[in-house]
């Protein structure tokens, strides 16, 4: 949902984050992943401009914060 909602593709998540694009592919799928891997992909998706909200009665969640950039840029500065 985060990587849809920054309008990012799994390739450009992917770079961001340093993983394989087949990593995000097994990521949304619902398969378990290392954690230091989740925690790459999550830095990606923050740095982007992802918040992630905890459970509070309503099930976790994403939204974006006010002031975004894609996570490619950064990779290129």
């Amino acid at each position: 949902m985060a990587r849809a909602a920054l309008g990012l593709g799994v390739r450009e998540l992917a770079l961001a984050s340093g993983v394989s694009a087949d990593t995000i592919v097994r990521l949304e799928k619902g398969e378990l992943l290392q954690p230091r891997t989740l925690a790459a992909i999550r830095a990606a998706l923050e740095v982007a401009g992802v918040e992630f909200i905890e459970e509070n009665g309503g099930g976790p969640g994403v939204r974006l914060t006010k002031s975004r950039h894609t996570p490619t840029s950064d990779i290129a500065s």
